[in-house]
């Protein structure tokens, strides 16, 4: 007894009793999730947020929009019932919660976003209650609409619930979508999932909008005064039905209707989206509703880590963190600045020496580096929101009145703008700069966002110029020779850090179309792009050292014009030629020698060094996913290694 003297009897019975076990392992599918008491359901959000925290911390990811939209995935599962009901979440990198909540806890969701762990975005391939995968944004609305109508076609009675972002509504393809609504079902179910931002704050607007609608309380009391009216009494359905009818038909003369009401929808909210009763109480009437209907949830991106609610951009994608401080994990010592930052500050620096010089990013302006030039010449900064296709025609109209329009897009989504690319910049031949970033591998996101086919989509089109630096400096000087160029120009470069090259201070105009010869050769001959250059000097070093193969590299610049004088005259005299290039192989570089070859009746032989058709999944690194596709740097050494033993090639014998 006397060493227990002065002990908290309280603190010992604390410190004796075992954890209560966590509801989120009792979790197998949304059936569980149906069987807990009301009650209990905080506690499993707050579960699933200590789950996505703990996932994130160590592998990066979406963490903000996932922490925001908890409560309304819990209600989801509650309310309705997946895989025979399907949610199609627009971007789906909301959809962690969704993922834990449907039986892909453990090992795989502590890996997430890593090459053994689940893909950061839903994936039709992952689960059956997966039904669409996605990766951009706008995609939602236009699949449910489908996916509903195609429902009624087939005499089936499940629910389609599209949940969008306040975001998605400013891309065109959504307002198409929301245009067709009525044309084409009566039953849809949109959730409206409002929290003022999309990467970037978001602008225009239907943001101001919808912000109006969200701290308007007097809309949503007339609306549901007059509706319980009408339903009290005899017939009143039918009443309630005509009433909205002619209210949008006498345009809002005595009450407004939301826009959302005049495309046919039902509105309902807005709704406090961390409140899991009023959610649930609300998507139950929606369930019942017999004509589309939307629900405006506001949610607060990054609930649950402070560090995430003060820093919403930072935190809707980033790498690993501390958990406890928010703060990133640094990059090792003496890491170059990213390609994105050197291109930002180069545009900040041009900008002020020209006035003309403006900035356009869809949503991105991080994420570009065009957040320097916001800060520093907000004059020439505009975001649009997240509507590439009028970013690009934006910087036709800007082209045509003697601007120098630079819109700086990441590859994946430049993919969303090829039609303007087309009919309004090249074939009116606009001086218009395209700065592609995350060309190439985007490597924990995946397919969705992997930048592995611009050049095979730009080199078909006319009066484009498309180039690739090997280095930051070079960068700077393509976007410089942009600048200058009267016609329409496209610079791609790669995510994350730079060589750590140094920037000269006075860039230099690169002749269009002239490739660089670093190193002579008469055995073989390389033709690199980008990132890739470094890694044809070393396999040139080690077949020369280990093979005794005489390998010059060109570091080619330009895919469109290629310089076909250089290579031709290459051609004629060294006896295989190899291409490396971070595009698929379809279309790309390789297939640009290879006509320009043909054309000119040149029989040498070339080894294609580029991605596969196929579509490459997400994993932990560029590496992990170059050694999946053979194309590690000693799977490209052996290929090349093996050409070269061929004979006629070098002096190397097939037994050395």
């Amino acid at each position: 007894m006397s060493s227990n003297s002065g002990m908290n009897p309280s603190v010992s019975a604390t410190a004796s009793t075992p954890p209560a076990p966590r509801l989120l392992d009792q979790i197998r599918s949304p059936t569980d999730v149906k069987a807990l008491p009301a009650a209990q359901l905080p506690r499993l959000a707050a579960e699933l947020r200590e789950e996505i925290i703990a996932a994130t911390s160590q592998n990066g990811g979406h963490v903000a929009p996932n922490l925001g939209v908890v409560e309304l995935t819990v209600a989801l599962h509650r309310v309705f019932n997946t895989p025979e009901d399907q949610f199609v979440f627009d971007v789906s990198h909301q959809g962690y919660a969704h993922k834990l909540l449907t039986g892909r806890k453990g090992a795989a969701f502590r890996q997430l976003r890593h090459s053994d762990g689940l893909s950061g975005f839903l994936c039709r391939t992952e689960s059956p209650h997966d039904c669409y995968g996605a990766g951009h944004a706008g995609t939602a609305l236009s699949a449910a609409l489908g996916m509903a109508t195609a429902r009624d076609l087939r005499g089936s009675h499940e629910h389609v619930v599209a949940i969008c972002g306040d975001a998605a509504f400013t891309c065109g393809v959504t307002m198409e979508a929301l245009n067709n609504v009525v044309a084409c079902t009566k039953r849809l179910i949109v959730i409206l999932n409002d929290n003022e931002w999309s990467i970037a704050r978001n602008v225009g607007a239907m943001a101001k909008y919808l912000n109006r609608l969200s701290t308007s309380p007097a809309y949503n009391k007339i609306h549901h005064d007059l509706e319980k009216f009408f339903t009290g009494l005899p017939h009143g359905q039918e009443m309630h039905r005509t009433w909205l009818k002619w209210k949008r038909e006498t345009k809002d003369f005595f009450v407004e209707s939301s826009l959302f009401e005049k495309f046919g929808l039902r509105y309902l909210g807005p709704i406090d989206g961390h409140n899991i009763d009023e959610l649930v109480k609300n998507l139950e009437f929606a369930k019942n509703s017999d004509g589309p209907i939307l629900l405006h949830v506001l949610t607060k991106k990054g609930l649950g880590l402070d560090a995430a609610l003060k820093a919403p951009e930072k935190f809707h994608g980033l790498g690993s963190f501390d958990p406890v401080t928010g703060e990133s994990r640094k990059p090792a010592a003496g890491t170059p600045p990213n390609y994105q930052d050197v291109f930002g500050q180069a545009l900040v620096r041009f900008a002020k020496a020209d006035g003309r010089i403006v900035g356009i990013t869809a949503a991105m302006p991080s994420g570009t580096g065009l957040s320097a030039l916001a800060a520093e010449c907000p004059r020439q900064f505009f975001d649009v929101g997240i509507a590439e296709e009028h970013a690009v025609l934006f910087a036709a109209g800007m082209a045509v009145k003697g601007l120098k329009p630079v819109c700086a897009i990441y590859s994946t989504f430049l993919q969303r703008a090829y039609d303007p690319i087309i009919h309004d910049v090249c074939l009116q031949n606009l001086p218009v700069v395209f700065c592609i970033d995350r060309a190439g591998l985007s490597p924990n996101d995946g397919p969705t966002h992997h930048g592995l086919f611009d050049l095979t989509f730009l080199r078909c089109v006319p009066n484009a110029v498309v180039m690739q630096p090997k280095d930051e400096d070079e960068l700077v000087d393509m976007l410089h020779t942009g600048l200058q160029h009267d016609g329409p120009v496209f610079i791609r470069y790669p995510r994350g850090a730079a060589r750590g090259v140094p920037v000269k201070a006075d860039p230099a105009v690169i002749t269009i179309g002239q490739a660089e010869l670093l190193r002579p050769g008469s055995n073989l001959m390389i033709w690199a792009l980008g990132p890739l250059v470094p890694e044809a000097i070393k396999i040139a070093e080690k077949l020369e050292l280990e093979e005794g193969v005489s390998c010059g590299v060109v570091n080619a610049r330009f895919v469109k014009p290629l310089d076909r004088t250089l290579l031709l005259s290459q051609a004629a005299c060294i006896p295989l030629l190899v291409t490396m290039e971070d595009n698929v192989l379809a279309g790309g570089f390789g297939s640009a020698v290879l006509e320009a070859l043909q054309e000119a009746d040149c029989q040498v032989p070339v080894e294609r060094i580029g991605w596969p058709d196929r579509f490459v999944e997400h994993g932990s690194s560029v590496d992990d996913l170059r050694a999946s596709c053979g194309l590690s740097f000693d799977d490209i050494y052996q290929r090349v290694r093996d050409r070269c033993r061929q004979p006629n090639v070098s002096p190397v014998t097939a037994g050395a």
